[in-house]
């Protein structure tokens, strides 16, 4: 039978209650400064702009640390790409096998053979770090946890997170089990490309089980924080109290996170301290789109095609008094040509020095033009003077 209760939050260590309502309206939910001096109080933190991937801020980033419940980014990044490739739908059910139901630590109380859709079970997973929900997951996708495993630290290697390996899909306490601040946040980075994960890292409490069992988020940024929209907490007695904070503002996405503090409410408060940091000193520009028409093809049936890109993201210090300026250069074309092509590239350059460049990209095909097509163009002419 399903159990109404609680979801014993963070892996031995937080609460993520049920009921009573009062945990919505709590006070404001820290007490310890954490002030952005030199350092961060935790064994390693950092902060990065999500469009451009810039590191704003960073400390021990490459240091090899335990992570908790943080791996289930990773986790979740892989079950979102399973979603968008059509190879699982949210209506989906998933069985729940003896694996997934003998999980400890934070969990929703699954039972063996209770079938969870795909939806309701990221909530699980996500909302309230279900140890269960994501052991059911890997399963689902991959025949067992540690194939699942495998995929995890596969996509981590494709990722560039050299300072990453996973031994399990939850964040327990393993051997051989670790990251760093920077691998989190470039995964992080990688999650938030996922539109649909936002549906789930946004919810603050919600229901499981058709309202039988309460969930209340465990990342208390999405309560208290304005932008807020992510993205995981972790604990455990060895990874001490650690957080992927996300936030948008004004177009600027921000990665905050901060690795091994001795609290949970000096890791919010560090969190909140880097996300103010990089709010109130940098902004996002996106410069306006320059007509650039159409390219010569040599030796192209039409002789020409249409181009286009798009302009980048590009990050800019407040209050410093900045010169942006462009260039386009435009390769020499040469048929065949086909639609999606690079042909050139557009260079954007702050007082001189280049900080972003996008590729000029063919809009239309053009093929290599052939003896009738020639013969076809010379009857043309010849008709047209008369």
């Amino acid at each position: 039978m399903p159990v109404t209760g609680y979801a014993d939050g963070e892996n031995e260590g937080e609460t993520a209650k049920i009921y009573p309502f009062s945990y919505a309206f709590e006070e404001y939910w820290y007490t310890e400064s954490a002030t952005f001096g030199d350092t961060i109080p935790a064994r390693a933190s950092l902060l990065m702009e999500a469009d451009t991937g810039t590191i704003l801020y960073s400390q021990n980033e490459n240091e090899h640390l335990p992570i908790a419940s943080v791996t289930k980014i990773m986790s979740t990044l892989l079950i979102m790409e399973a979603i968008d490739e059509g190879k699982i739908k949210l209506d989906d059910f998933i069985t729940v096998g003896e694996a997934a139901a003998g999980m400890g630590g934070s969990q929703v109380y699954l039972e063996v053979g209770e079938k969870i859709t795909v939806g309701e079970m990221l909530k699980a997973m996500i909302i309230v770090s279900a140890n269960d929900a994501t052991v059911a997951f890997a399963e689902h996708l991959a025949g067992s946890e540690q194939s699942f495993v495998t995929m995890m630290n596969e996509k981590a290697a494709n990722l560039g997170m050299n300072n990453t390996h996973f031994a399990n899909c939850h964040g327990l306490t393993e051997d051989n089990h670790y990251s760093s601040a920077l691998d989190v946040a470039i995964m992080t980075r990688e999650l938030l490309k996922h539109e649909l994960v936002f549906k789930y890292t946004t919810i603050w409490m919600d229901t499981f089980r058709n309202g039988t069992f309460g969930l209340a988020n465990t990342n208390k940024l999405i309560r208290f924080y304005s932008g807020a929209n992510g993205m995981k907490t972790g604990f455990t007695d060895a990874a001490k109290y650690c957080l992927s904070g996300t936030a948008k503002r004004e177009g600027m996405q921000l990665i905050a996170v901060v690795l091994g503090a001795d609290t949970s409410d000096i890791r919010f408060a560090s969190t909140k301290k880097l996300l103010d940091f990089g709010f109130a000193n940098y902004k996002i520009f996106v410069p306006e789109r320059e007509e650039i028409g159409r390219v010569g093809v040599e030796r192209g049936a039409n002789g020409y095609i249409k181009v286009d890109y798009t302009p980048p993201s590009i990050l800019l210090e407040k209050g410093k008094s900045a010169s942006l300026t462009s260039a386009v250069t435009l390769n020499a074309v040469k048929a065949p040509v086909k639609e999606g092509d690079t042909v050139g590239v557009v260079e954007y350059f702050i007082d001189g020095t280049k900080v972003a460049s996008v590729p000029v990209v063919a809009l239309e095909g053009d093929r290599e033009i052939t003896f009738f097509n020639l013969l076809g163009k010379i009857w043309k002419s010849i008709i047209s003077i008369f």
